[in-house]
């Protein structure tokens, strides 16, 4: 029983860590779009930045201490991350430089929204596993299964991000009068 509740607790740190992260994701296409000015968008992404860093060493601290060692190491890159930029002070969105950075800014959130979402089903599939499989060939199969699962759906995610990116590229080039190339 107590496995459950350390599962429903880090399921519900990882749906407030993609909420986070995909606010974040939401001010900086606010921002490219122009539909808020560089300040406001520089202060909503930097008033949780901190709350997304607490939450994410929170996480990673829960599974270490109640001993699940393989999802700690999973959590451990992106802590690494977090804290390796904090040390710097590079943590914080500056407004002058919001729109030079914005580029790489929105791919740094893309990239921890795929991770955050690679954590999440590892976390369903850690009590999937952990409540049926008593065989090691019945946890086999899940284990091969789960992958090519995981596999497909961050592949099809993959493209359809891709498409959307190229199709905006173009719509917006078209709009512009400019030629692609």
């Amino acid at each position: 029983m107590g496995d459950l509740y350390v599962w429903l607790i880090s399921f519900f740190f990882l749906i407030a860590l993609l909420a986070l992260v995909v606010f974040q994701l939401m001010c900086l296409a606010d921002l490219e779009f122009d539909y808020i000015n560089p300040y406001d968008s520089s202060t909503r992404i930097n008033r949780v930045i901190l709350p997304e860093y607490i939450t994410e060493g929170v996480l990673c601290a829960l599974f270490l201490i109640t001993g699940h060692w393989c999802m700690s190491l999973f959590c451990g890159p992106y802590l690494y991350y977090n804290v390796k930029l904090y040390m710097r002070k590079n943590h914080l969105v500056d407004v002058t430089e919001i729109f030079n950075m914005l580029h790489k800014e929105k791919k740094i959130r893309l990239f921890k929204l795929f991770y955050l979402v690679f954590l999440l089903f590892l976390s369903i599939f850690w009590y999937g596993c952990s409540d049926g499989c008593t065989s090691s060939l019945n946890y086999s199969f899940l284990y091969v299964h789960y992958c090519l699962v995981t596999f497909s759906c961050s592949y099809i995610c993959c493209r359809m991000i891709l498409t959307a990116l190229e199709d905006h590229e173009f719509k917006q080039s078209v709009f512009m009068g400019c030629r692609l190339e």
